[in-house]
């Protein structure tokens, strides 16, 4: 298939929205003002695990500019979650999608369990006085025991967070691929090793915010910094048990989300009640201490790794076992302990796996998606592990990893169809880039040089959003409008997908204007996470645009006497193929399709449909997504032998990027990936103490600066679908899962002592430098 070419795909374009931020004519939900507008404040719990005896809102209710007070009571009682979902699906996926519990109320109804669980909400004419009055709020409670460990909590006679669950186990899995012992019983060599991983937070520049306005018809319109608006509405239909068509959400500006602003721990549902109370506008803005102990942080996992290779270094099986702490509530839990499992075989050539994971209810902070999620932490213990085995064998880090690596065209133990595949590449060009081998024969003394691997999803679906929708519409000066569902929260896809519709259409970037996330007005998408806004939503435009150029070609053909088939559209112009004399201007072609026709303007629609049929989410069987991302990472450092302190001298970044919109997007979600990596693997821990957050600020939980970031040399790796052959894989989040095992890796590499819990902090290099003497 002859590769083709492109105008406007694959440049180097500035972001559209660059500048309304940089001039500060962005507005985000808590810019947002309307008449009457009143200031919403959460309460929250003191107590990681408590029964509410009583509350006591009278006094508040007397404050001078307080409008409303409400509490669990207040509510209609029914949990929000996605334990919703299996009414969604239809027969033939039943049995197939994994199991989800509702058991989050948007206001506390008899417990609490965890410190920071929302209690009571009030509305008030200023935020001073709406903080006045929480303090006035009393809350009677009983304290219960608590649980915070979760090896601890899964034993018999401790506390009993949820009532459904046995043990306090939120979900567990149980996968067997292949033939496991016969693999460890052809393993010239067995290694088995336990890696931790701690709690780490998004830290979003943008705190969450909402307003939320019930109008007199009934209909609530919300403003939110969300990353999901469809979703956000169902929950809210949930919530309020109200019809969806009757609610509408509105994404402003986002401020960035890594997950965190999906589903869960959001404002919206109290703003709302408290809207629908009052009859006025409420805002809700999330200081940033409740960022840190009233949200969701990474999951925390103990991961117990054993691997049998062969003396050449070919992997012949895996058991993986992996405890979770999730919190004090479901939320997405089934996703990342599918995830984790998934990921073991998404990137080498590994025939016998098993794996075991368990996900553990705790009265922590409910742990929740962030970005890579699920595979950012057993692709630390997996990376980790196999360069210590290289070593025990005398084989090359790079050399174990090409020898193992994926092929384009391979199927899985667990039968995921990998058709595209660059991982070889990726490896053989940060090597080569790096001077792998020159720097690993000749070490310097107190840098080292350190290499991982990685894999990721382009998209993954979860019923009953399983497809991404959108509309061309083209206008009589030539302009274009292009509608999507794909929410932009900073990554750049309102550029990108502008990208791929002017590049159809054959006009300009500028010529393209977005219109995203308004569930009133936009298609549906099921929201920018698992990283599917590129690939669903890019594909979704690609048809749209496609429609609408037919319709322009159809419409020129007769314009130009020409076959609409022989018609080309480039620079604002439609021509005969070789005859570029021979034009005609788009924006009179949609002239003459709306005088000459039947006054309609040119308008495209297109879609595109995830693969979620063959995929089982109770055996880990079928493919989860339509195409895979791969990347290498290799890492160099210096680590200082007095002081324990690392410094990441440079990273080194190949990724497959399938088909790439914007090199210098791509770059920078990248060197994005890279920043919040390399904080996981050296500084960034949620440090609590029975369940309290001790650190929630940016100053006390330590996240670097710009003077920390280190130099990232990106290198995009392009692969090519022969049955597809546009095919735009993710970039943002596969981009983080090799970090903290390639910086890992490097320190090893450096001082010789292997540290296999994150972070990797100068206290715990310096102990292990003692300990080695």
């Amino acid at each position: 298939m002859e590769k083709k070419t492109y105008s406007v795909i694959g440049k180097r374009k500035p972001r559209n929205d660059g500048i309304a931020k940089v001039t500060g004519e962005a507005k985000y939900a808590d810019d947002l003002h309307f008449p009457g507008m009143l200031w919403g404040k959460i309460l929250r719990s003191p107590h990681p695990h408590a029964r509410i005896v009583g509350i006591d809102i009278d006094r508040v209710k007397h404050l001078a500019g307080v409008r409303a007070v409400i509490t669990g009571q207040d509510t209609l009682g029914i949990p929000y979650g996605r334990g919703d979902m299996a009414k969604y699906l239809p027969a033939h996926l039943a049995g197939k999608v994994a199991h989800y519990t509702s058991d989050k109320h948007p206001l506390a109804m008899e417990r609490v369990r965890y410190i920071g669980d929302e209690v009571a909400a009030v509305a008030a004419i200023d935020e001073a006085t709406a903080s006045e009055a929480l303090e006035m709020i009393k809350v009677e409670y009983e304290p219960l025991p608590a649980v915070f460990n979760p090896v601890k909590a899964m034993q018999e006679g401790e506390p009993k967070i949820h009532d459904f669950a046995e043990r306090n186990i939120s979900n567990q899995i149980s996968w067997d691929f292949g033939e496991v012992e016969k693999g460890f019983e052809e393993a010239y060599l067995v290694r088995e090793d336990r890696f931790t991983t701690s709690a780490v937070t998004h830290t979003p520049l943008e705190p969450r915010g909402c307003v939320a306005v019930f109008d007199k018809t009934g209909k609530l319109t919300l403003w939110t910094s969300s990353q999901a608006p469809y979703y956000r509405r169902r929950q809210l239909s949930v919530v309020f048990d109200m019809p969806e068509s009757k609610i509408r959400v509105v994404t402003p500006f986002v401020g960035g989300g890594f997950g965190g602003k999906v589903c869960f721990c959001e404002p919206d549902y109290q703003a709302a009640l408290l809207s629908r109370i009052t009859n006025k506008p409420v805002k809700i803005t999330y200081t940033r201490e409740e960022e840190f102990t009233a949200t969701s942080r990474r999951h925390p996992m103990v991961i117990d790794l054993k691997t049998g290779v062969k003396k050449d270094g070919t992997l012949t099986a895996m058991q993986c076992n992996i405890i979770a702490d999730g919190g004090a509530y479901f939320h997405t839990g089934p996703v990342v302990m599918y995830l984790a499992g998934a990921f073991l075989v998404t990137l080498y050539r590994l025939p016998n796996v098993r794996y075991r994971g368990i996900r553990v209810f705790t009265n922590n902070i409910p742990s929740g998606p962030q970005r890579g999620h699920g595979a950012v932490q057993p692709r630390f213990a997996a990376e980790s592990q196999l360069d210590m085995i290289a070593e025990d064998l005398g084989i090359d880090p790079v050399d174990i990893r090409l020898k193992n690596a994926l092929h384009p065209g391979d199927i899985t133990p667990n039968k995921f169809r990998v058709k595209t595949c660059g991982l070889r590449e990726c490896i053989q060009m940060t090597a080569r880039q790096t001077r792998w081998d020159k720097k690993i024969k000749s070490p310097i003394q107190n840098q080292g040089i350190g290499i991982s691997a990685g894999a990721f999803i382009s998209g993954m679906a979860i019923p009953p959003h399983t497809s991404s929708g959108a509309q061309v519409k083209l206008h009589e000066d030539g302009g274009v409008t292009l509608i999507t569902g794909v929410t932009e929260i900073g990554q750049g896809s309102d550029t990108v997908l502008a990208q791929i519709a002017a590049d159809e259409l054959g006009v300009e970037l500028d010529d393209v204007r977005v219109i995203s996330s308004d569930t009133e007005v936009t298609p549906v998408h099921a929201g920018s996470f698992s990283s599917r806004g590129t690939y669903w939503g890019g594909k979704a435009v690609k048809a749209a645009a496609l429609d609408a150029r037919q319709q322009l070609f159809d419409m020129a053909g007769r314009l130009l006497e020409a076959n609409p088939d022989d018609l080309v559209a480039r620079d604002r112009k439609v021509f005969v193929k070789g005859s570029p004399d021979k034009a005609v201007h788009i924006k009179d072609v949609v002239l003459a399709s709306m005088m000459e026709g039947d006054g309609n303007p040119i308008m495209g629609r297109g879609f595109y449909k995830a693969p979620v049929d063959s995929v089982n989410f109770e055996t880990g069987e079928g493919n989860v997504t339509a195409a895979y991302s791969f990347e290498s990472q290799i890492a160099e450092v210096k680590v200082n032998h007095e002081t324990g302190e690392v410094k990441l001298v440079k990273m080194t970044v190949g990724h497959d990027t399938g088909t790439t919109i914007n090199p210098m997007a791509v770059e920078g979600q990248m060197e994005g990936s890279v920043s919040m990596g390399m904080g996981q693997a050296l500084l960034e821990e949620l440090i609590s103490k029975d369940g309290l957050i001790l650190n929630p600020s940016f100053l006390e939980y330590g996240l670097h600066t710009s003077m920390d970031m280190s130099k990232v040399e990106s290198i995009l790796v392009e692969t090519e679908n022969p049955d597809d052959p546009f095919e735009p894989k993710e970039a943002g989040e596969g981009t983080q899962v090799a970090t903290p095992s390639a910086i890992s890796n490097a320190i090893y590499n450096a001082v010789g002592v292997r540290i296999n819990e994150l972070p990797i902090t100068p206290e715990k290099i310096l102990k292990a430098l003692e300990e080695c003497g």
